[in-house]
């Protein structure tokens, strides 16, 4: 597989958790795709609409044979399947999957912005990021994703959930 990409990945309508799941399964299920690493669920609070419930984020590595567009298309599928409906804007959604960086490469047009166009303003985005690859360098930024996250405020609105053990297997927080 040609290319790497992470994924962003978030629900607020519950079963939070089986959301998250079933678009992972969705995604590594995908023959182009291979899931490399991902990150622990994070508890974080609502930003942009925020009288909605809490949500669960977290990010993936992946390796594709994919395009960046046929990559966001086909996420786009997995969010329809999981019952995604666009009514609020920033509002609830079962499943929302965005394409944070594809390679080190600067995309831009109608359907797709890569890097992500709002990813260093979202500490939901950053911290699980940074879990699973600090030293990543963010195209047109020019230093590593670690020395980004000393500049994010209020970091206490992303909480973990879910840790990811050293097996890369999710356990409670507590057990």
């Amino acid at each position: 597989m040609e290319n790497t990409a992470f994924i962003a990945l978030g629900s607020n309508i519950e079963n939070r958790y089986d959301y998250l799941s079933k678009a992972i399964e969705h995604l590594g299920n995908h023959p182009k795709i291979q899931l490399v690493s991902y990150s622990s669920v994070y508890e974080t609070d609502p930003v942009g609409y925020e009288d909605q419930d809490l949500f669960l984020n977290m990010v993936i590595e992946i390796q594709t044979d994919m395009g960046a567009l046929e990559l966001l298309d086909f996420c786009l599928k997995v969010e329809l399947e999981l019952g995604r409906k666009r009514e609020i804007v920033w509002g609830p959604r079962t499943i929302d999957l965005d394409i944070l960086l594809y390679n080190q490469e600067n995309i831009k047009s109608e359907k797709l912005i890569i890097p992500h166009p709002r990813m260093l303003e979202r500490n939901f985005v950053m911290i699980p990021l940074m879990e699973i690859k600090p030293d990543v360098i963010v195209p047109n930024i020019g230093k590593p994703l670690k020395a980004w996250i000393k500049e994010l405020a209020n970091k206490e609105g992303v909480r973990i959930w879910k840790r990811k053990n050293g097996e890369d297997v999710f356990e409670p927080i507590g057990n």
